[in-house]
C-alpha cells in the first residue's frame, strides 16, 4: 500500500508531465521527514548531461500573479499603487492557492515542506539559543513586521478572495502567511529572462522597480531589518528586509532577472560541492524547449543512480543560511562577522555634530562584514612568515597634498584587514578636540579661500587620518569587538562550551539525523533530553559569530599594539 508521501509524489509527477517538464536523467523522490523530497540520478542520463528540462511557463513570477483570473485585478490596482512589491505578490498566491480547494497548484503545494527550520519558526526555547546573536532580535522584528503585514493587507484580502472563489469557509491564519513567506524565501530563484517575454509588445513599465542583480543561484540576499542606507542598526547580510518594498529583476540589455519558484529546479538541495547548476535556455536550441530552465550535471561522466543531485546557493556565511534556508554548514568557510557602531550612540560622543559632518563628508560607514577569508591576510598569518617587502593597500594613506607626509606609514597597513571605509567611520568619532581643529585647518589649507569648492570624500579621510592615526579607531573597534563578545558569551556561554555541546551532539542517537544540507529544515520531534535540529543549528551558528569575534579582536587588538608603538 502506498504510503501518503508517495501518493502526493505520484500525484505531483503526473502534474509535471502534463505541464510538459521533463526528468531526462533524474528522479525525485521522498527523503525522509527531515529532508523531504530531493531529486535523485537516474539510470538513463544523456551524454548532453542535462538532467531535466521545465518550461518556464511553469514557474510563478510576478507576471503570472498579475494574470491571474482570480489575484490578478486586485493586485494590479495594488501594485500600480506602490502599494505592494513583487516579492509580496508572489507570497499571496502561494498562500491563496494552498487555501483554495480546487487550486491547479494542488499537487505542487501538497509535496512542499510544511515546517522549516529558519528562526521565525522557532519555539521560545529554541529561540533562545540564539540570544546575543544578531539573528535573535532581527528574527524578533522580523516576526513583527510580518504579523503586522498580515493584519493590515493579508488576512481580510484573502479571505475576500476566497469569498470570490466560492469559498466562504476555509479559516485564514498568520501561519498559513508565514508558509508562503518561507516557502518564497527557501525556493525562489534569479531567473534571467528575455525582456520581450517579461514586457511583452514593448509594455515595459516607465518606472520600472524591477531591480535585482542577476546571479547564478538564488536570490540575492542583503538583509538589514529596521531602516534603510546609513540608518540601519540592525544588519543581516543580503536581503533588504522580507516586508519592505523590494523589486525583483532589473531589465539590462536584452535580459530581465525575475525572480520566481521553478517547480521541481527548486527540489535540488544545497552542498558546497555541487553536482549540478541550473540555466535558461530562451531559444530552445540547447534543450529543444525554447524558454525553458535546464538542470545540467557538472560532471557529465556517468553517475551512480540515486545519487542525490545538488546546487551550490552560493557563498553564503551561517547567518544567512540560517535565516534564509534553515540550516548551516559546520566550519562554514564562508562564515562571516558583522560589526557596526550603533549610529544612535554618536550623539553621546563629544562634539558630535562636528563629526557628524564630516561621516556625511566621507561617506563613511557603520558596518562592516568580515568575511572569514580575510583572517589569510591579516597580522596573525604574516606573523609566522617572512614579512613581505611590498606594502599594499596604501593609496587610502598616500596623497599628494601640501601636508601629506607628516605621519608614518604604519608597517600593518597591508595586512589590516578591516575595510578602510569602516576604519574612516572610526577614526572620525574617535577624534579628539584637537584633531577636529587639525583636519579643519588640514581641510582649510587645501581647498583654500574658494567657498564653492569642497573637500571630496578622500579628502576628508586623508586629513582625519594625518591629524589623528589610527590608534583611537583601533582602541574604538577593539571596544566594539569586545562588545560583542560579552553580549554573546553572557547570552550562552563560551566558544568551548558550545564546541562540548556539538560533541554531545555528535555523539548522540537521536542527532544520526540532524546534519543533512536541505532548503526543508524540518525539525526533529524532541523532548528535553534530545538534541533539536534547530538547536543544533543555533549553535553551530553562535560558535562560529564568537570563532570569529575571537580571531578578529586578536587582529584589531595586534593592529592597536603596532600603532600605539609607531605614534599612529
Amino acid at each position: 500500500m502506498a504510503t501518503q508521501e508517495e501518493s502526493k509524489l505520484d500525484f505531483f509527477l503526473q502534474w509535471l508531465k502534463v505541464n510538459k517538464v521533463e526528468l531526462r536523467g533524474c528522479k525525485i523522490e521522498y527523503c525522509d521527514s527531515t529532508k523531504g523530497f530531493g531529486i535523485f540520478s537516474s539510470d538513463d542520463v544523456n551524454n548532453d548531461g542535462i538532467l531535466l528540462v521545465v518550461p518556464l511557463d511553469l514557474a510563478i513570477t510576478p507576471m503570472r500573479v498579475l494574470q491571474d483570473p482570480l489575484l490578478g485585478p486586485e493586485c494590479s490596482a495594488m501594485y500600480e499603487e506602490d502599494d505592494v512589491d513583487d516579492r509580496f505578490l508572489m507570497i499571496l498566491f502561494l498562500m491563496l492557492e494552498r487555501l483554495r480547494k480546487k487550486s491547479t497548484w494542488k499537487p505542487y503545494l501538497d509535496v512542499l515542506p510544511t515546517t522549516f527550520g529558519n528562526p521565525l519558526w522557532f519555539n521560545d526555547d529554541e529561540l533562545l539559543e540564539l540570544k546575543g546573536t544578531t539573528l535573535y532580535r532581527a528574527t524578533e522584528l522580523q516576526k513583527q513586521k510580518l504579523q503586522f503585514i498580515y493584519n493590515d493587507k493579508v488576512e481580510m484580502l484573502v479571505k475576500r478572495l476566497l469569498d470570490l472563489d466560492g469559498d466562504s469557509e476555509s479559516k485564514v491564519s498568520f501561519e498559513d502567511f508565514l508558509w508562503a513567506n518561507s516557502i518564497f524565501w527557501t525556493r525562489a530563484l534569479n531567473i534571467p529572462l528575455p525582456r520581450s517575454y517579461v514586457f511583452p509588445g514593448n509594455h515595459e513599465p516607465q518606472d520600472s522597480t524591477l531591480s535585482s542583480n542577476g546571479s547564478s543561484g538564488n536570490h540575492t540576499y542583503n538583509e538589514e531589518l529596521t531602516s534603510k542606507n546609513g540608518e540601519k542598526r540592525l544588519e543581516l547580510k543580503g536581503v533588504e528586509s522580507q516586508a519592505a518594498a523590494i523589486s525583483s529583476s532589473s531589465v539590462q540589455d536584452e535580459t530581465a532577472w525575475v525572480e520566481g519558484l521553478v517547480p521541481a529546479i527548486d527540489f535540488c538541495n544545497h552542498d558546497i560541492k555541487a553536482s549540478a547548476t541550473w540555466e535558461v535556455d530562451g531559444t530552445g536550441l540547447t534543450t529543444g524547449v525554447p524558454l525553458s530552465m535546464y538542470l545540467l550535471s557538472v560532471d557529465q561522466s556517468s553517475q551512480p543512480a540515486k545519487k542525490e543531485i545538488s546546487i551550490s546557493y552560493g557563498d553564503k556565511g551561517n547567518e544567512e543560511l540560517l535565516y534564509l534556508y534553515g540550516f548551516v554548514v559546520d566550519n562554514n568557510p564562508d562564515d562571516y562577522l558583522m560589526v557596526h557602531y550603533p549610529s544612535e550612540a554618536i550623539q553621546n560622543v563629544p562634539f558630535f555634530e562636528s563629526k557628524l559632518q564630516l561621516l556625511e563628508a566621507q561617506k563613511g560607514d557603520m558596518r562592516c562584514l568580515l568575511p572569514r577569508s580575510l583572517l589569510c591576510q591579516g597580522l596573525s598569518e604574516a606573523s609566522g612568515k617572512q614579512k613581505e617587502s611590498s606594502i599594499s593597500g596604501t593609496a587610502s594613506h598616500v596623497c599628494s597634498y601640501s601636508w601629506s607626509g607628516q605621519r608614518k606609514l604604519p608597517s600593518y597597513i597591508g595586512k589590516l584587514v578591516f575595510p578602510e571605509k569602516f576604519m574612516a567611520s572610526l577614526r572620525t568619532i574617535a577624534m579628539q578636540e584637537e584633531d577636529i581643529y587639525r583636519v579643519s585647518s588640514l581641510l582649510e589649507e587645501l581647498v583654500g579661500s574658494r567657498e564653492e569648492r569642497q573637500p571630496s570624500d578622500t579628502e576628508v579621510q586623508a586629513a582625519i587620518w594625518e591629524a589623528c592615526g589610527d590608534s583611537g579607531a583601533l582602541q574604538l573597534l577593539v571596544d566594539l569587538l569586545n562588545m560583542k563578545m560579552m553580549d554573546l558569551e553572557e547570552a550562552s556561554g563560551t566558544e568551548a562550551a558550545d564546541t562540548e555541546l556539538l560533541q554531545q551532539a555528535n555523539n548522540s542517537e537521536e542527532c544520526v539525523n540532524l546534519f543533512s544540507l536541505d532548503r526543508n529544515g524540518a525539525n526533529i520531534s524532541s523532548d528535553e533530553k534530545t538534541f533539536s535540529r534547530n538547536k543544533w543549528s543555533s549553535i553551530v551558528y553562535r560558535r562560529g559569530q564568537k570563532q570569529l569575534t575571537r580571531l578578529f579582536l586578536n587582529e584589531a587588538e595586534q593592529a592597536l599594539q603596532l600603532a600605539l608603538s609607531e605614534g599612529n
